[in-house]
């Protein structure tokens, strides 16, 4: 299906619900995707409709910091290097977003989901006919809180996925060192960090290229952005340049 018209509140909107959930229109770093729907926009969204797609100005850049966080503001800064972003720059914007719209079930219509484990239960102890005699519902009670007891102690593996984060400073005078230091001193139970580098940007300008761990029920990358870029006198923006599984 694609974007629609950007000149439309429905196309607008579209790409508003698109970037909700997304820091890029493609993948995990800027792309042609996010050139080509950022050129056919008209102009800045309008915050009070988008805000997930809001444009800060620069005088604003001393904004509580999950407003840099926004996609438009966020592609404003790689203009000069729209030409340099990965991807195929003769495709349009239409060709990128959803690929097609579902409807929601209504939660009183949707059937009944049937647990596997109680399924699992009734096949090994049997159904819970009246007509069955004590000596045969007292095994079965017996059996499933065996069961039940065996299954509760074993422990699934936690998920963790391996992170790859960039964190970008206000301009080449920003302290680096105290910059990582602040980011080292973040806590959060299932939170490690891992190795980093300095990458070189642009008119001397280095970001902090930051590998870490997390564990998928107790860390959200979205809340640990947030808590980074709080750090307002060296933080400019962070961006998650790659993800995956462990």
């Amino acid at each position: 299906m694609g974007f629609a018209d950007f000149l439309t509140d429905a196309g607008v909107s579209m790409l508003e619900s698109w970037v909700t959930t997304r820091s890029y229109i493609s993948g995990y770093g800027p792309s042609q995707a996010d050139v080509a729907s950022f050129k056919a926009l008209p102009g800045p969204p309008k915050v009070e409709k988008y805000p997930h797609a809001w444009y800060v100005h620069l005088e604003l850049k001393r904004a509580p910091a999950n407003v840099f966080r926004r996609w438009y503001k966020h592609l404003a800064s790689y203009q000069s290097e729209f030409s340099s972003l990965p991807g195929d720059p003769s495709k349009a914007y239409t060709t990128y977003g959803p690929e097609k719209t579902e409807g929601t079930l209504n939660p009183k219509d949707a059937p009944k989901a049937v647990d596997a484990d109680e399924e699992e239960e009734d096949d090994l102890f049997g159904s819970d006919d009246e007509s069955e005699d004590e000596d045969a519902k007292k095994k079965r009670e017996e059996n499933l809180a065996a069961y039940k007891k065996k299954k509760e102690g074993k422990t699934k593996p936690a998920a963790k996925s391996i992170v790859t984060m960039d964190v970008k400073p206000w301009d080449d005078e920003t302290d680096m060192k105290e910059l990582e230091q602040n980011l080292r001193a973040i806590e959060i139970d299932g939170l490690t960090w891992g190795a980093s580098k300095l990458v070189p940007l642009a008119f001397g300008i280095k970001k902090l290229q930051v590998n870490l761990v997390v564990e998928d029920e107790k860390v959200s990358i979205d809340d640990l952005q947030q808590q980074i870029e709080s750090d307002e006198d060296h933080v400019q923006s962070t961006d998650v340049a790659a993800m995956q599984k462990l």
